[in-house]
Order: C-alpha cells, then structure tokens, then sequence
C-alpha cells in the first residue's frame, strides 16, 4: 500500500504563495499517478491537478490553470503543488492522492490511496 502526507498549508494572504508537498512511503510512486483534490467547506472534493510518473503529463483545472503547477521528485518520492497568485476562493482542504495508472486522471473514484490532507486559509 501507499502511505501519503500532505504538508506546506497554513495561512497565506491573497496573491501570494505556498507550496504543499506530498511525501510517500509504503512503496515507490513510481507507475502512479499522483493528484491533488481540494475540499471547502460545504462543497463537493474538487480535482485541482494531476501529473504521472515521468512528469511529461500533466492537467489542471480551470480555476487553477497558469497560477498552480504540479511536479514531482521520484528520488525523494514527493509530489509538490506550487500555488501561486493565491485567491481567497482557494481556500480549502488540500489532499493529495495516488492511483496505478499511465495517465493523468481527474476523477475522484480512479484513486486509490489518500492522505489526510492540509489546510490553506487565504486572506483577502
């Protein structure tokens, strides 16, 4: 199994940045793909980006496009969200997941392991 930990939350003020991190264990995440999905309160879990393993492919969200950007480090096997331009509207939740697959995925139910989550409370 994969074992997954998020860090790097915490609160930040509207345009600036943070970057979370997503530390592995049990096994490598090499064949994985690794997501990030974030949740606000009273609201449905939500993709935010996704990468595999090589890192050649990646995919985002709409709302995050040009301002987020997903990589990963297989030798440390942590994955990394770099959250720039922060907006109040990011705030939420943040948790990373991983599946056993070739290509990026976006929905919820393709992964199978995920952690615990962090938080990011961006002021205005």
């Amino acid at each position: 199994q994969v074992q997954l930990v998020e860090s790097g939350g915490g609160l930040v003020q509207a345009g600036g940045s943070v970057r979370l991190s997503c530390a592995a264990s049990g096994r490598t995440l090499r064949s994985y793909v690794v997501g990030w999905f974030r949740q606000a309160p009273g609201k449905e879990r939500e993709f935010v980006a996704a990468i595999n393993w090589s890192g050649g492919s990646t995919y985002y969200a709409d709302s995050v496009k040009g301002r987020f950007t997903i990589s990963r480090d297989n030798a440390k096997n942590t994955v990394y969200l770099q959250m720039n331009s922060l907006k109040p509207e990011d705030t939420a939740v943040y948790a990373c997941a991983a599946a056993r697959t070739n290509g990026v995925i976006t929905a919820v139910y393709e992964y199978d392991y995920w952690g615990q989550g962090t938080q990011v409370t961006v002021s205005s």
